[in-house]
């Protein structure tokens, strides 16, 4: 018999974020299914849950030694917006909204959109906030966090003894 093993979460044992950044991508795949989604936000009234039903795009990524974390916005503006460092995560929220007006022959149409959102991205540990940054265009969200150094592992030779012969019992 074969024994077939999954490695979907031992790939990136080398690196304890990636694990952590694959978990949080996963949950969040399983979390946009449709009849999911009211898990994401706090518990609300159902008709406060049918106008904020939005959650936008979010790509969560390594380079050049950074965190980076891109988020999709389309329609917003940055002061639509707010990023903020809290208990250890990159808080990322906000609110659109959208008020169209046609008239048209006879025609009169109106078409009003709010949604807020909230994300919380959890940042490693030794993140230095002040080194933050973010920027804002064409309707997407980029927050660059600098990764800490990596403690370098330091290996430790051991001395190995020879092992003194046991006596034999008398």
């Amino acid at each position: 018999m074969s024994r077939q093993e999954d490695t979907s979460l031992t790939r990136s044992t080398a690196d304890p974020f990636g694990m952590l950044r694959q978990m949080t991508s996963e949950f969040d795949r399983v979390f946009d299914q449709p009849f999911l989604r009211a898990f994401r936000r706090p518990l609300q009234s159902l008709a406060a849950h049918r106008v904020l039903n939005w959650s936008p795009g979010i790509d969560v990524f390594e380079r050049d030694n950074r965190l980076v974390t891109k988020v999709d916005l389309p329609g917003m503006k940055k002061e639509d917006v707010k990023v903020e460092v809290m208990d250890g995560h990159l808080v990322i929220s906000g609110e659109r909204k959208s008020d169209t007006e046609e008239t048209k022959d006879n025609v009169y149409r109106r078409e009003r959109e709010y949604g807020s959102f909230y994300r919380a991205i959890p940042l490693p540990e030794g993140v230095k906030n002040e080194e933050i940054g973010a920027a804002f265009a064409d309707g997407v969200l980029e927050v660059s966090v600098p990764l800490p150094a990596k403690a370098a592992a330091k290996a430790h030779k051991v001395d190995i003894q020879e092992a003194k012969p046991a006596k034999p019992a008398a």
